[in-house]
This record gives C-alpha cells, structure tokens and sequence, in this order.
C-alpha cells in the first residue's frame, strides 16, 4: 500500500467544474490526510479557491490548461481536439506517466472512456473495460458491472467481468472471496442468452480462489443483495441502473406528495422523521457516486456530472480506496497469473466441451 495517494482530478469537467472539484476535494482531504492532489484545468478558476482552503492548498499542485471536453461532445470529436491539450486528457496523461495513481473525473462519460482506453490501453486479457460501480442494497452494497462502457459480450467478456467485479469487492467490502451471480432473466440454468448460460457454465466448472460463484441472479436480486458483485453485459446494466434511478426518484417524490396531503400525514411523518432520514441517507446518491473504469492499465473514476460537492468527494474516496489497496496489480494478478481465473476458465471450458 502507497503510503501516499496521488489523484489527479479533471478541474473543469461536470457541469460546474472548480466549484464543485475543489470543495469536494477538501471533505475527502479531510477524511485521508495522505492524498496529494493534482488539479487540472485553469488556473484563474482553481486557484481563488484554493485560498479558501490552505490545506488543501498545501497538498495541491495545478497543471494548467484552459481547454476543456464539453459535455456533448461525442468520444471521436474529444479525442480529435482535447487530445494532448484538455483537462480530462492531461489528468489521465499524469496517470500513464506515473505522476498520479488515479485521475477523477465528472466530464464526458463517453469522452473519458474513449481517452482513457486510447491512452492507458487495456490490462491483458481484456478485451473491453467496464464501468463498475457500488449498489445500496438491502444487505449493505453491491459491486454493479457493466453499467454501459460495452454494449454486449461473449463469456470471456462476462467472465474477466466476474474477477473484475470481486476484485473491486474484495478491496470495498474486506472481503477474501466475495459472492457473485450472473444477471439473467431466470434463476434457471436453461434460462438466457447462450453467452451467459456458457460464461455460467464456466464458472461453475472451477472453484476459483477469488470468487465465489453463486449462479444466475434475477433483476430484483439486486436490490436484494443477493451477491456481492452481479455481473451482465453494458446494455441491460445501464437499463437496470437508469430503471433503478428512476424508480427512487418516482418513489420518493410520491412519499413526499402523501406526507403533504393531509394533517395527519405530516403528523405521521413528524413522528416516524427518524425512519424517513435513515431512508433518505440509505438512498443518497451522493453516497454511490463513482463509478470505476475496470480493465485498464490505470485507475480511472467517473463522478455523476450534476454532483454535489458532497459527492465527488465520495467519488474521489472511491478512487482512494482503490488506488491505497492496489486494486490494478490485484486484477492483474488474478487475471494473469500462471493459472489464474481465465486460464483455468478457459480450462475448464476446453474439458467440459
């Protein structure tokens, strides 16, 4: 474990930028003193807040630059002009040069994960990386991957998705050998696409060290917490994920419209307020910002855009743990090793063929 952490944090990206990356850094400095920062982006707007916060002041250094990726731009058009010269490129150039162990970021999904596979490349035996990110469930948390890097996927796919996943898991939740299930529309083995009854099948065939397989897991398993890493392709995670989001919304807002309809529904709400804030704290979507880009040589975090300053630093807490725990070179390991998890999958699958 680095006795310090270096994160570089794209200072213009999100919908507000500096205003939101420089506090949000102050409340995650506050809960890991061994962070040193590097803020990319322009000056003139990161440092009048910088003397804000002499901490932090102290623990920063500034990399300039006045180019930034707009948030519509498509992944083609920010590589074409933002290569070499934007924010979001030169924090994740700081990571491929060894200047920083994790860049942050709150700009263009589609633009970020397009820089960073072209810059960083992927771990070997990785085809596609993935977005990964944390679920509140009914359990704690789940690890949630793929949430829309990669539109489909065969077995292997899914499969380097599984070690992926516990890897995450394993450095999130302090757990040697996390659970994990396969997303299916069935519990059945007969159930699904051929992909993930084959990508099941071999992980059903060997009993790897670093996960433990547990099956197919249905849709309403998730909330559940039925595992702790549930694993599908990006197309059905980003539905499940935005599905997820909406419904939270929808639910809560129709509390809220009953809790005002009457005078005994806010006498109702007055006397269960303590149950209502520990729900409220349960789905804080500050609390499940960043989502990790899995699969690359290099540890890249995306923060919701219209985020918080309260959540960006969760996001940068996420890039903390990560980068403290050495999550690359324990992927990397599992993935590669004489063999390791796809090695003996792959084995597996040639003797059950």
């Amino acid at each position: 474990m680095p006795s310090k952490v270096r994160i570089a944090l794209d200072a213009m990206g999100g919908d507000v930028g500096a205003a939101v990356v420089i506090p949000g850094a102050v409340i995650s400095l506050h809960r890991h003193r061994e962070i040193e920062f590097l803020l990319v982006g322009d000056r003139a707007k990161i440092e009048p807040e910088l003397e804000k916060h002499p901490a932090l002041k102290a623990a920063s250094k500034i990399i300039h630059t006045d180019v930034a990726v707009a948030m519509h731009d498509k992944p083609s058009q920010a590589l074409r002009r933002g290569r070499k010269t934007s924010s979001m490129w030169l924090a994740i150039d700081a990571v491929k040069k060894g200047e920083a162990d994790v860049v942050i970021s709150a700009g263009n999904t589609g633009a970020l994960m397009a820089m960073s596979r072209f810059h960083l490349r992927t771990l070997p035996g990785i085809d596609r990386p993935a977005i990964a990110g944390v679920w509140p469930t009914k359990r704690g948390e789940s690890v949630v991957l793929d949430l829309g890097a990669a539109i489909g996927g065969d077995a292997h796919h899914l499969v380097s998705l599984a070690v992926m996943g516990a890897a995450m898991a394993s450095v999130l939740f302090d757990k040697p050998r996390p659970t994990v299930g396969l997303l299916n529309i069935g519990t059945e083995e007969i159930k699904g696409h051929e992909e993930i009854r084959e990508a099941g099948d071999r992980l059903r065939a060997v009993n790897l060290p670093e996960l433990d397989y547990l099956g197919f897991v249905e849709g309403d398993g998730i909330g559940k917490g039925l595992a702790d890493v549930i694993v599908t392709e990006g197309f059905s995670g980003n539905i499940a994920l935005k599905a997820a989001e909406g419904t939270a919304r929808q639910m809560a807002e129709l509390l809220r419209n009953e809790m005002q309809r009457s005078w005994l529904s806010k006498l109702g709400y007055l006397l269960a307020r303590s149950a209502f804030k520990a729900l409220r704290d349960k789905m804080d979507p500050n609390k499940s910002n960043g989502g990790v880009f899995l699969g690359l040589n290099g540890i890249v975090v995306k923060s919701h855009g219209g985020i918080s300053s309260e959540g960006f630093a969760y996001a940068i807490d996420v890039g903390y743990e990560m980068a403290h725990y050495d999550l690359l070179n324990k992927i990397n390991q599992m993935l590669n090793r004489e063999g390791g998890a796809l090695s003996s999958v792959q084995t597996a699958q040639e003797a059950v063929s």
